[in-house]
């Protein structure tokens, strides 16, 4: 806040005092001064809860506010490790109001998996001898992700459900021989 504006909030007496070189002139420019820091972060207060903006040790508090506790560590600091690259991380906070919307329904939790291992071709098949149950086919080029995947799954079906996530098929060369 300037000097001008802080005197102009001052009493008509002090504003009176506070001419050019006075000591109250002297210590609105300190008030100034003071304000300066609070000043800058309050311009840029926004940089901290958009996702591809704030700093990386903020990502997991923003995601803990969009109910993805279960894809961030619980302690906090440097040592807290990710269970995914932070721009992935940074990808699912950004889609968190939109996959709010979609939580508990095949959709959604396909795009959580895919926002979350960077990888598509997830499916989501309800076969009809089970009712309540579904089975998650994992693309074989998420296969070294399958614990980042089961949690996801586990914490993100609907309550009601079961779900399976069995280990993906490797491709195969077209003659129906691996790799």
């Amino acid at each position: 806040m300037r000097h001008q504006a802080i005197e102009k909030l001052l009493p008509a007496a002090y504003q009176r005092a506070a001419a050019p070189r006075s000591v109250l002139s002297a210590l609105l420019y300190v008030m100034e001064d003071m304000h300066a820091p609070d000043e800058a972060v309050l311009e840029s207060v926004d940089d901290l809860f958009e996702a591809y903006r704030t700093r990386d040790q903020l990502l997991p508090f923003l995601a803990r506010w969009l109910a993805l506790d279960h894809l961030v560590p619980q302690q906090a600091g440097a040592s807290a490790r990710l269970p995914m690259p932070v721009g992935r991380l940074r990808n699912l906070v950004a889609e968190g109001a939109a996959l709010a919307q979609l939580r508990g329904t095949p959709e959604g939790l396909r795009r959580t998996l895919e926002i979350s291992t960077g990888v598509t071709g997830f499916t989501i098949e309800e076969p009809a001898n089970k009712p309540y149950h579904f089975v998650v086919r994992v693309p074989p080029a998420a296969a070294d992700q399958l614990p980042l995947i089961r949690r996801i799954v586990d914490t993100e079906k609907p309550a009601a459900t079961t779900a399976e996530v069995p280990d993906p098929i490797p491709p195969t060369d077209g003659r129906g021989e691996g790799p």
